[in-house]
């Protein structure tokens, strides 16, 4: 039979295409000769080897052909099943020999890769520093804004050029940011070419605008604005919402959370709660009920700003922190016991 094909992908004969593509990547990817420079002769014979069974196994009439006749039966003499001539539409052609000599087209193992993965070559390119950038807002420093990738050179395979891993940064905004929107702005100090291929250092300024009610992880994306390197698309810069923490309110999805403190006479009898929003209200707040522990006041409408639509609200919920007294005197707790019953 010559070449086990099934062998070669590590599949047994009863393989499905979506086994066969799960094969071809793994080990594609594993023996492509740019992924091994010192080696790079006998890994393109494998690489090869890879991409022909596969190419025969994922096609049905050469499968078939294979299955029966083995290699030799791909190379001439034996015709495809069903086939109806070299005018038939079959994925073979004459070879002038006879009637019922044939040969099947073979597809070349750079067209077979880049059909996966969309460029014959995902290991070629050039490194080096990622932008630098610094914030506007009193923070004149520089600090690294990432890596670019590994070292390499052009391919002799690469008929596209990769695109640098995105390059990713958190961008801290307090709760009043979020709530109300603000414009930030970053400057990065990046690598570029110019028309004669001359590296430079250029300085621009990104404007970032915060909207209203935007959440942690929200990701803001400024495309290709990484280094600019030979043969290679420059990364897109992503900066990433953080919430810093704030000495009065905590954040649950949309809704605002306050925790106040009252004395026990206060959970019995009601409280009045005197709280300033996040965008400089002053809220008076009645709260007539009978406070038990883990009770929540909601007050409709005084959460955060929903993102799609900041002219809605979530919820403010107040939390209760009851002081219960160090101790009473035997007056008070009997006073108490009157009050409340024994």
């Amino acid at each position: 039979m010559g070449v086990d094909y099934y062998k070669v992908l590590g599949v047994d004969k009863n393989a499905t295409d979506d086994d066969l593509k799960k094969a071809y990547r793994k080990l594609a990817m594993k023996w492509h000769p740019d992924k091994n420079p010192n080696n790079k002769k006998a890994a393109e014979a494998k690489f090869k080897q890879i991409s022909e069974a596969y190419d025969v196994l994922s096609d049905s009439q050469k499968r078939a052909v294979y299955d029966q006749y083995g290699e030799d039966g791909l190379k001439g003499g034996v015709p495809p099943p069903g086939a109806g001539g070299p005018g038939g539409g079959s994925p073979f052609f004459s070879t002038g020999e006879g009637p019922q000599s044939f040969r099947f087209n073979t597809r070349s193992a750079d067209d077979i890769f880049a059909e996966f993965f969309g460029f014959s070559s995902p290991f070629g390119g050039a490194g080096g520093r990622g932008p630098r950038f610094g914030g506007m807002f009193g923070d004149d420093m520089f600090a690294s804004f990432g890596e670019g990738g590994g070292g390499g050179g052009a391919s002799m395979y690469q008929s596209a050029p990769r695109k640098e891993a995105p390059i990713q940064q958190n961008l801290p905004c307090n709760l009043e940011d979020l709530y109300k929107g603000t414009t930030k702005k970053m400057k990065i100090s990046r690598e570029v070419a110019d028309a004669s291929g001359k590296r430079m250092q250029v300085e621009e300024i990104l404007t970032i605008n915060i909207k209203p009610g935007w959440k942690k992880g929200t990701k803001i994306t400024f495309q290709e604005k990484g280094n600019e390197q030979p043969g290679v698309i420059p990364a897109d810069l992503v900066f990433i919402i953080d919430e810093k923490p704030h000495r009065i309110f905590s954040r649950d999805g949309n809704d605002l959370i306050v925790t106040q403190k009252i004395s026990l006479v206060e959970a019995l009898t009601g409280c009045i709660v005197q709280l300033t929003t996040l965008d400089g209200r002053n809220l008076t707040i009645p709260v007539n009920n009978v406070i038990q522990p883990n009770y929540e006041h909601v007050v409709p409408g005084e959460g955060m700003p929903l993102p799609k639509d900041p002219t809605k609200k979530g919820n403010l919920r107040i939390k209760f922190d009851i002081k219960f007294p160090v101790r009473l005197t035997t007056t008070q707790k009997a006073g108490i016991k009157e009050l409340l019953g024994s």
